[in-house]
């Protein structure tokens, strides 16, 4: 099934650059790139901000139909088991943003969940997999702006960065002004990268304008810390809005976009993702850019993880296997992997609490 057949959208489009895909066997790829990530193999160029251009989105229609059966191959079309599973796991620890974003968090509570970060399964584990003397740990660890300096100096020295929500996080309802500098507050406390709300109610309004205007002053306020656009996928009530959104978003230069706060009655869902990755893939056509995707909310079990991974290979290709093109949102993900890979070692399921993440 082609991308037209999903989502068809007006205007001229570059033929898409043929993407390299793995031909080794996808587990053994991805265990070794997660036992030892290499910066410099990985390196993709910034999305640039493009002029605002309706073209791009205003015909945009989504098969309903269409999308939901390619969805619903999911659960058969990949069977990954035994060591091939596990290469799949390690893989998709060193995309977790590790993330705490409760009204109780406390700076102990963001230091115990950085040092879970630096090591996020048990040594004993590694050693059984063959990654005893390998280096390990998740994507990013994911705060609120109060306690963007605690985990800062929590991780120095593991190379993890610091993501903070961000924009009046999780309805985006203060004044612009005040995002704005909540954005720059931020990456002065050391954040790398800031997880943005857009407001839903250019959305909602058709105010498209207005929406990309208010991300283009996101990306510059953020300078060189990257942006993740958050959608609140749940609360856009239509598909083709959340098709339109996503376009816009990375036409004013995000550098991901995701779908949930985390705090929507729904957020990540297949469906919801394989539109926006057909836009991901739209984009990078018409500009050569590449976009990265984070899934937030609902992503709590390995297998769950592992059916984002297949959807991203399939879609985008390889290089969406990475924590520069692929992040998800979780606080409780990395201890049900940390239990499969036990399982995996020693036939047993552990209870869930053995495995704290913060």
């Amino acid at each position: 099934m082609n991308s037209t057949s999903l989502v068809r959208a007006s205007g001229a489009v570059r033929a898409r650059p043929v993407a390299t895909v793995a031909t080794a066997s996808p587990p053994a790829a991805a265990a070794n790139a997660a036992a030892a990530p290499d910066n410099k193999s990985h390196a993709i160029a910034r999305n640039t901000a493009q002029p605002f251009e309706a073209g791009w989105f205003d015909n945009i229609r989504v098969n309903l139909s269409a999308a939901e059966r390619r969805v619903a191959t999911l659960p058969g079309r990949r069977s990954v088991k035994k060591d091939a599973q596990a290469g799949w796991l390690l893989k998709a620890i060193t995309c977790i943003d590790l993330t705490t974003l409760n009204g109780d968090d406390t700076a102990e509570r963001v230091r115990r969940l950085c040092a879970k970060a630096a090591t996020p399964v048990r040594p004993d584990l590694l050693a059984a997999l063959g990654f005893a003397d390998r280096t390990l740990h998740t994507g990013a660890v994911c705060v609120y702006h109060r306690f963007v300096a605690t985990a800062v100096d929590a991780l120095a020295g593991t190379g993890i960065p610091v993501a903070a929500v961000s924009t009046g996080f999780p309805a985006g309802l203060i004044p612009h002004e005040l995002k704005l500098k909540e954005i720059e507050a931020s990456v002065r406390d050391g954040a790398a990268e800031i997880d943005i709300v857009i407001t839903r109610e250019h959305v909602l309004t058709g105010q498209w304008r207005k929406l990309y205007d208010e991300m283009r002053d996101f990306r510059l306020a953020a300078g060189d810390a990257h942006v993740k656009a958050i959608l609140a996928t749940g609360e856009l009530k239509t598909l083709r809005n959340v098709a339109k959104a996503s376009m816009v978003c990375m036409m004013a230069g995000a550098d991901f976009i995701k779908t949930s706060t985390g705090k929507e009655g729904v957020n990540a869902t297949p469906l919801v993702t394989l539109v926006m990755l057909r836009m991901i893939r739209q984009y990078e056509a018409r500009t050569g850019f590449r976009v990265g995707y984070k899934p937030a909310g609902g992503v709590s079990t390995a297998k769950t993880a592992l059916d984002y991974q297949v959807l991203m290979k399939e879609e985008l290709g390889r290089a969406w296997l990475e924590p520069e093109l692929f992040r998800i949102g979780a606080s409780t993900l990395l201890a049900d992997i940390e239990r499969q890979l036990e399982h995996h070692v020693t036939g047993r399921y552990s209870a869930f609490h053995r495995h704290p993440i913060g």
